[in-house]
This record gives C-alpha cells, sequence and structure tokens, in this order.
C-alpha cells in the first residue's frame, strides 16, 4: 500500500511502515455542519439580500457571551481593524507575544504604532505578567495577548498588571476558540478580541474572522473604520471621508458557512479537548519528550495543534531530523515553528529600527528598538527544540492517540543517545 496526500504523509515513492498501516486522519475535508448548504442556498435564492451576516454576528456574541460581534473577511483584518479603532499615535507601543503569527502584528505596523515583543515565560509557549512588565515603558498603550496553540496565557495576574500601568488587554485568539480559564472563554478577558474562522482553523469556514467587544463605543468605532472606510454622509455634497478606514467585510457565503459551523462546534471543542490531553499524556511518559504543559487554570484546551520539546541531551539527532522522522513515518504536517519567533521573522523592521525609519525616529520613538532572537532568549531557546503539527482535529479518536504516542516513542528510541 502506497500512501500520499496533501500533506506528504510519506512520500511519492515511499511505502509506509508495515506497523503503521493505520493513518491519522487529516484535517481536510472538513466535516461540515448539516445547515451548510441550506444557510448558502438562502443567500442564493434570496439574491443576496439575506442577513446571512447579521444572523452570523448575532449567534457568535451570545456564544460568547458579549455584546457585540464584527464579522471580517479573515483573523489578521479583524487584529488590523482593532489597531485601526484603537487610535494611538505612531510611535505608541503596544507589547506583543514574541511567539506569535505575522497576522497578530501586521496591523499594528500599518498603523505605525511599534509592537514591542515581550519574551515569553521559561519553558513556555505564552507570554506571562512578568515577562510584559519587563517591557513596559511610558509609551505603552496596550498589551495584546495570544493564546497560542489553544494554550490560554495566566489572564488574572496580566489583568492586575494592566490596570495598574494603566494600559488596554485586548487578545488574539485565533488558536485559541472557545478555550476555557476556570470555565471563562478565551477572548473575553480583555477589551476585545479577534478570532480566526480560515478553512484549517478550529471553526473552519472558507475563509473569515471577527472581533468581539463589550464595548459600545469600540464596537461602533470598528464598524465605522474596518468596514464602512471612515465615511460619513454629508448633505448636499454626499460622502466624506473622516477617518482612514477599511472596508474589511465578511461575505454572504461567508457568513452561511461559518454560522452551519458554528451550530456543532460545542462537541466537536470538547472532543479536541479529551483528545489532547490524553496525548498529551501518552508524550509525557516517553522519555526525552516534554509536551505543552496544560496549566491547571485551563478548564478547556480548544486544541489547534499539538506541540511538544525534545530534549536535545537525550536525543542523537537535531530537532528538523527528529519531525523529518515524525512525518517519513505517519505524522502528518509536523516540523519545527521556528518562523513562530517574531523578532526574528520580521527582517524589515529590523532594518527600519536600525536605520531610525519613522516611526522608529527620535521622536516619535523613544528609545532605540532592536529586534532579533536574542532579544526574547526564552522563546527562542523553547523554539529550538519544538515540533507541532496542526493537522491535529476533532477526528482524532483513542486509537489515534495510542498511534501518536507509538510513532513518538519509536523515532525517540532509535535517536536514543
Amino acid at each position: 500500500m502506497r500512501v500520499s496526500g496533501p500533506h506528504g504523509r510519506y512520500g511519492a515513492d515511499a511505502d509506509p511502515p508495515a506497523d503503521h498501516q493505520d493513518c491519522l486522519p487529516s484535517i481536510f475535508p472538513r466535516t461540515m455542519g448539516k445547515n451548510c448548504m441550506t444557510y448558502l442556498q438562502e443567500v442564493v435564492e434570496r439574491g443576496l439580500a439575506s442577513n446571512m451576516i447579521a444572523r452570523f454576528e448575532q449567534a457568535f456574541a451570545e456564544e460568547m457571551g458579549v455584546r457585540h460581534c464584527i464579522a471580517t473577511p479573515g483573523c489578521t483584518p479583524a487584529l488590523a481593524v482593532l489597531a485601526a479603532a484603537f487610535e494611538f499615535e505612531p510611535g505608541d507601543e503596544i507589547i506583543v507575544s514574541s511567539v506569535t503569527d505575522y497576522g497578530t502584528v501586521q496591523g499594528l505596523i500599518g498603523e505605525r504604532y511599534i509592537p514591542v515583543f515581550a519574551d515569553t515565560a521559561p519553558g513556555s509557549i505564552n507570554i506571562s505578567a512578568e515577562s510584559i512588565e519587563r517591557v513596559i515603558t511610558d509609551r505603552t498603550r496596550a498589551v495584546l495577548v495570544v493564546h497560542l496553540t489553544g494554550l490560554m496565557c495566566d489572564m488574572d495576574p496580566i489583568l492586575e498588571l494592566a490596570e495598574r500601568y494603566h494600559l488596554i488587554v485586548y487578545e488574539d485568539a485565533c488558536q485559541a476558540l472557545f478555550s476555557g480559564y476556570h470555565s471563562r472563554l478565551a477572548g473575553t478577558f480583555g477589551l476585545a478580541a479577534g478570532f480566526s474562522f480560515d478553512s484549517e482553523k478550529t471553526l473552519g469556514s472558507d475563509v473569515g474572522g471577527c472581533v468581539i467587544t463589550d464595548d459600545d463605543d469600540l464596537a461602533e468605532r470598528t464598524r465605522f473604520i474596518g468596514q464602512n472606510r471612515g465615511g460619513e454622509m454629508r448633505t448636499g455634497f454626499g460622502r466624506i471621508h473622516t477617518s482612514h478606514g477599511y472596508a474589511h467585510r465578511m461575505t454572504q457565503s461567508t457568513a452561511a458557512i461559518t454560522l452551519a459551523q458554528l451550530e456543532n462546534i460545542r462537541p466537536q471543542i470538547a472532543h479536541r479537548d479529551a483528545m489532547a490531553r490524553l496525548i498529551t499524556g501518552k508524550l509525557r511518559a516517553i522519555p526525552g519528550i516534554k509536551p505543552l504543559q496544560i496549566p491547571d487554570y485551563q478548564t478547556t484546551y480548544s486544541c489547534w495543534m499539538v506541540g511538544f520539546n525534545i530534549d536535545a541531551d537525550v536525543f542523537r539527532c537535531d530537532t528538523e531530523s527528529f519531525g523529518r522522522q515524525l512525518s517519513e513515518a505517519g505524522i502528518p504536517g509536523i516540523g519545527t515553528g521556528k518562523y513562530y519567533l517574531m523578532p526574528a521573522a520580521v527582517t524589515y523592521l529590523q532594518s527600519r529600527a536600525r536605520d531610525h525609519i519613522y516611526p522608529y525616529s527620535m521622536p516619535p520613538a523613544s528609545y532605540t528598538y532592536e529586534y532579533s532572537a536574542d532579544s526574547c532568549p526564552n522563546a527562542g531557546n523553547f523554539l529550538e527544540t519544538f515540533l507541532r503539527w496542526s493537522t491535529f482535529c476533532d477526528k482524532y479518536e483513542r486509537s489515534h492517540c495510542d498511534l501518536v504516542a507509538k510513532i513518538v516513542a519509536s523515532v525517540a528510541e532509535r535517536n536514543r543517545i
């Protein structure tokens, strides 16, 4: 039997190992909500006059227990809209996790804010109140918290810190849909939050994202800036643009799919939580393998990707080789995530800061900024030995968790010193 596919599980010309004939499930094709076709047909039959976007926004806001949901075409636009809606000044600093995706910071950079990367907590993929406090200055205006892989940051100390320094807290919950912190949902702690519904995400639509908030003024400003292009009607003239704005609107068809997907997401989240915890326990039993630690405060782990570190002193191969062997043995999509180290990944910011290009000129910058892996040593060291796969999905069953552990244990034994 030959197995190949979109994730290159065994390679075009390779047979899978005899003891790994069973395959781990792929995220695609997605399991679709039973009303997807009904809602899409309604969009077409009503000639694009349906209220599908408003229906999705209302349904998602109710699920999250918040007042407002503003639908966007993706997670990057959602966070960009928020950055614009806050109306900070160029050169103002926003503290953000050093381990994240570029979409987290794209909007900050576009608004000429200065991203300041907080190091992660030792041995963790996420930032902490302690690492945030070390980089607060008199130009800090907000903290953008990222709950990477679905693991939640310890929010109570972060909120206490922000209150002490009079800072806004908002959340990138794109990988943490319905993750729970003491039973409270990711995205409901700060002033606002951004979410992703891209096809590979936990609630997978064709594309899509949204902003949620309980703040009426921020919601109105987000729609004005993010969807209405900063436009107002002037009597006798027509539309004028009083602010630099965008047209980041979710489409009717995306809203239809996302609404249908939302209707069956809760049991899928519960299943992901159970399977992620099962895999974590099995991986922890393998010497030299250190799975991501699920904190005690995390009541629900809406796991988007499974990950673990290898003990470099235990194995004779490096992290890249270990990951390749796991991929060849049957774990699709596994590999390193070094590109998540944002201070090292945003090379154009490195040159801008070095050359004091606006807003890194002084003023408005208050000091000389440096972006490099050296600026966040905990994060850099963590990612050096980190492997993850984002093909983990709600199709996993106990037998798949057993297979993951079997594959990892086999590769570990093969490379053990």
